[in-house]
Parts: C-alpha cells; structure tokens; sequence
C-alpha cells in the first residue's frame, strides 16, 4: 500500500471500547487490549488486520484493566503495565506472545499506577 496522506475508515471494532491501548505489532497487525465500554472495565483483546482490514478475537488479559500502557518488545511480545480498576490503580504486568494469542502474567510494578507511560530503551529494558 502506498501512503497517500490521507485518512480511510477501516473496520469496526468487535468491542466498542474507550481508554484502551492500541499497539502495532511485528507482523504489521494492531493489537487492541483493555479499555472499558463505559459498564465494564475490560480484559479482552483485539486484533486488526490491515491487509484485509478485518479484525479478529485474541487471547484475554488476566486482569481487567483500563488507562494502562503497552509497550512492544524487541522479541515481539507486548507488555502491559499497570492501569485501573474500578477507580483502584493497580501493580500488575503481563506479556502478550502473538505466536500464541496468549497473555502471561509477570513480575508486578512496585507501585501501582495508571495514566502513565512506558518506553523500551536501548538495553531492552522497559
């Protein structure tokens, strides 16, 4: 696809949802996780496909979150740190591997936090 420097529609989303983090992955796909759809703070994850501009169903988080980060490994995995819970910052990380559409809990931030940032640095440390 050439850049045109224009903007297109592309499909919707299978889960409507706001306060969400949105990643674009190795492969070219956009990994969208957490959020809520204004009644419920959200674990599910969606993946679109700009090639057919379709999207599809992913593995879940472990753990509801919204107002987080997410971060893209130098391995191509997704980190997610932090966010909120019902109003209650949380600690928790996890690893999504788009190899398998699976998220895996990991170590836990010493504080929680939301409305953050995160970046990869050089050492591939986040």
């Amino acid at each position: 696809m050439i850049p045109t420097g224009t903007w297109t529609t592309a499909g919707d989303l299978i889960n409507g949802r706001e306060d969400h983090t949105a990643s674009v992955l190795t492969d070219g796909k956009v990994l969208v996780t957490g959020g809520s759809n204004r009644d419920n703070i959200l674990n599910s994850s969606e993946l679109y496909d700009p090639s057919t501009d379709s999207w599809t169903i992913t593995g879940n988080l472990n753990a509801v979150r919204d107002e987080h980060t997410a971060s893209l490994l130098t391995d191509g995995r997704a980190l997610v740190t932090g966010g909120e819970r019902y109003a209650l910052s949380i600690h928790s990380a996890e690893l999504y591997d788009p190899s398998t559409g699976i998220w895996n809990n990991t170590g836990n931030l010493s504080d929680a936090r939301c409305y953050h940032t995160a970046s990869v640095l050089i050492d591939r440390k986040c």
